[in-house]
């Protein structure tokens, strides 16, 4: 008995974990891009994850993917995933765009997942639900706009193509969810999040030697950021976030990505002093009023 609610209580904590480690993402990124261009440390990144993951599996005799359709399967899944998603964010605050405004366009993504939810996976969400879904759309809005000074152009400082690499990266996370849901199920984790890594390197790979100098300053605080990134993101978060979408509709996993704003913004407060004004304090509020009312609500209803 003891041992259920261990086990229990650790898959409860398993969405507000994973939230406190894919908040770090733009973090890592503010450290680490002024010492690489962002294909090239994405490479490096995915090359580093895979020497850790592959002696990993062989270790634990751990399950490769079945079948060349579900290797191809997990290939595009990682290509969105990762490849997109992680591709567009880099490049855009490389390309000038503030992290707090990347972060709000990333954060649409529990709406476009919710909306194609239904066409691409059959999966519908309550009223109550999608009320959830606006609440915490708001509240990102609150969060961020209240730590932009009055006057302030909101976009200002990057042009178009900085603006499209995250619309890519919000369209890449959310199809990458959907389409693992629906055609990786049988998906092993450790086999199946290499395969992503393989994808993913390759499209990085090929990015830093067609539009890069692939030049590294290998400076001590670049060092320690590959690192968290690496062991903490592309292992033990991606990891976590497939075990998620696992075990949940798209839909409900997706709205765990409207908590990495607000948490974001205390990361950022703690390392960097970033004050935290009253209106992002309603906002970080509302916004996890919001995932409360999709994660607690009436599940998703199949047509």
């Amino acid at each position: 008995m003891t041992s259920e609610r261990h086990r229990q209580a650790a898959l409860a904590a398993m969405p507000f974990l994973f939230v406190a480690l894919w908040s770090t993402g733009f973090i890592g990124a503010k450290f680490g891009l002024p010492h690489a261009e962002p294909f090239t440390f994405l490479f490096v990144r995915s090359a580093l994850t895979l020497a850790l993951l592959v002696p990993l599996i062989l270790v634990m005799r751990a399950d490769w993917p079945r079948g060349r359709t579900l290797w191809g399967h997990i290939a595009v899944s990682g290509l969105l995933v990762h490849g997109a998603y992680l591709g567009g964010v880099f490049y855009g605050i490389y390309q000038g765009m503030p992290a707090g405004l990347t972060a709000l366009l990333v954060g649409l993504q529990p709406l476009l997942t919710a909306a194609l939810a239904g066409p691409l996976l059959n999966e519908r969400l309550g009223a109550v639900q999608w009320l959830g879904l606006v609440l915490g759309l708001v509240g990102i809005a609150l969060v961020l706009g209240g730590k932009l000074d009055p006057g302030e152009a909101l976009f200002q400082g990057f042009g178009l193509g900085a603006l499209a690499s995250v619309m890519v990266a919000l369209v890449g996370i959310s199809l990458g969810t959907l389409y693992q849901k629906r055609f990786c199920t049988g998906m092993p984790l450790l086999g199946g999040t290499v395969v992503q890594y393989l994808a993913t390197g390759t499209l990085m790979g090929l990015g830093a030697w067609l539009f890069e100098t692939r030049q590294i300053e290998w400076t001590s605080t670049f060092v320690l950021t590959l690192g968290w990134l690496v062991l903490v993101l592309s292992i033990s978060a991606i990891l976590l976030l497939m075990a998620l979408i696992r075990r949940g509709e798209a839909s409900r996993v997706a709205s765990l990505f409207y908590l990495v704003p607000p948490v974001t913004a205390l990361e950022a407060w703690w390392l960097f002093d970033e004050r935290l004004p009253p209106l992002s304090l309603v906002g970080m509020a509302i916004a996890i009023a919001g995932v409360v009312l999709v994660v607690k609500g009436r599940g998703a209803r199949r047509a």
